[in-house]
């Protein structure tokens, strides 16, 4: 099988976007403990991670963090006395995050709870005070209340898929009410969190990618003048064109409905083929190298569709659906090396065209106007697809060196070869086997 690869630096897009955000923090290994992974995260450059289900992770603090039922363990305290908050554990996962170089995408509200007695998905029992407990976590973070930080915090998102059970479903999961009682608790938060803190961005509702639900949901929230600096929703998926389809929808949708403004934001993703007899399928795929090539494709997918921000799910240490890192370990997965080359290609150009003539092929090129660097993948969700021979064009502004650096079974972007070329025109063979993840650095050598 042949494919062709063009790469047009004449022809130039714009910046790359924070395709490379990710949900969870490091962990930083303990003294008795050699096992961490807080100097490979900080390199990794994520931009953003958001704090969703760190509450589900025992090496974070477990039951005792982020969750508003956590941090305010007594509903019936008073909102506005410090002694009501426990932020200890919280105040070092999100002062971990800060230390590594990443932003915090911050999620109010509470974990999925997968068990079968639930004890915080419930709708507190007043709206306006969870609001107004919500103030707080802010003022503590952002405004030193509490004894706490000034780290600008900038995203707020309120709650996790409310649309995940059907309003009659026995065994709910994230959010335990109505849809008419997630609206109006909705209404109250945004309007006013966004009254006390203009200058910050409220939003969510992290949708399991329910479209019609979604479709009600932005219905009734223009029609209440509600404000929505971002939209989050959640997509798995086993085909990387198909992600970048529903990036589509969403943004029609947001359009239509008034929010044009609004953020558009994939803050869940990951390989799934399903959830059923494939599960097991899955997860083994999404830890391993098909994983790590279809988030390399979802990647160079959704950089070009209207998406603001990718976040991957999960950077959460000892889970199964972490392809960055061991779950044993915490050492580097597959996953992680096509996060850390698009981090180093975030930094180094603006995007530049690539075409290629196969719908299995996906790549990215950035330019500097000298150097140019390339990331491509060859994915397919059927594992029997045969080896494919690629050719790559592109156009050098002076002598060059070529490093093509490979992640495989075998390698972890390493470098493979290494080519001297001219000035001009320029074509590379590449011999491509199903998942294969390349980085190639075109590089100045005069």
């Amino acid at each position: 099988m042949q494919a062709t690869l063009k790469i047009d630096r004449s022809k130039i897009i714009g910046s790359l976007k924070p395709m490379n955000a990710v949900n969870n923090g490091p962990f930083p290994a303990r003294g008795d403990q050699k096992c961490g992974n807080f100097d490979s995260y900080s390199k990794a450059g994520f931009p953003y991670a958001r704090t969703h289900d760190a509450n589900l992770c025992y090496d974070y603090g477990g039951p005792h963090i982020v969750d508003i039922t956590a941090v305010f363990p007594n509903f019936d305290a008073d909102e506005t006395d410090p002694a009501s908050y426990d932020f200890t554990l919280t105040d070092i996962y999100i002062g971990n995050i800060i230390k590594s170089g990443t932003q915090v995408f911050y999620r109010l509200g509470q974990s999925i709870e997968h068990w079968e007695k639930k004890y915080g998905i419930y709708p507190p029992k007043d709206f306006a005070k969870w609001a107004r407990i919500c103030e707080q976590i802010i003022l503590h973070f952002n405004e030193g209340w509490a004894d706490g930080y000034h780290y600008g915090i900038q995203y707020w998102e309120i709650w996790n898929e409310p649309d995940l059970d059907p309003d009659d479903s026995p065994n709910k999961r994230c959010w335990g009410g109505t849809k008419a009682q997630f609206f109006d608790l909705y209404e109250i938060a945004a309007k006013y969190l966004k009254s006390r803190f203009p200058h910050l961005k409220i939003g969510g509702p992290a949708l399991a990618c329910s479209r019609q639900w979604a479709e009600d949901f932005l219905v009734e929230m223009h029609r209440r003048n509600v404000p929505i600096d971002f939209f989050s929703w959640h997509r798995y998926d086993k085909n990387p064109r198909r992600v970048g389809e529903v990036c589509e929808i969403f943004r029609e949708m947001l359009d239509r409905n008034g929010y044009s403004k609004a953020e558009s934001i994939l803050n869940e993703w990951n390989y799934v083929r399903d959830w059923g007899d494939n599960w097991i399928y899955s997860l083994r795929s999404m830890t391993g190298l098909k994983g790590a090539s279809f988030a390399t494709a979802v990647m160079c997918v959704c950089q070009n569709k209207p998406l603001d921000m990718l976040m991957y799910y999960d950077a959460r240490v000892f889970t199964g659906m972490n392809g960055l890192f061991d779950r044993l370990s915490l050492e580097p997965g597959k996953t992680y090396y096509p996060y850390f080359a698009f981090h180093k290609m975030r930094q180094s150009g603006q995007e530049i065209v690539s075409e290629s003539d196969s719908d299995s092929i996906y790549s990215l090129a950035v330019s500097d106007g000298k150097q140019m660097q390339v990331l491509l993948t060859y994915y397919s969700d059927d594992d029997n697809t045969s080896p494919k021979e690629l050719t790559l064009h592109f156009e050098t502004a002076c002598k060059s060196k070529i490093s093509i650096l490979l992640t495989d079974e075998k390698h972890n972007m390493e470098c493979v070869k290494t080519v001297e070329v001219p000035k001009g025109k320029q074509v590379i063979s590449l011999s491509l086997n199903l998942f294969d993840i390349y980085h190639i650095e075109i590089m100045p050598n005069e």
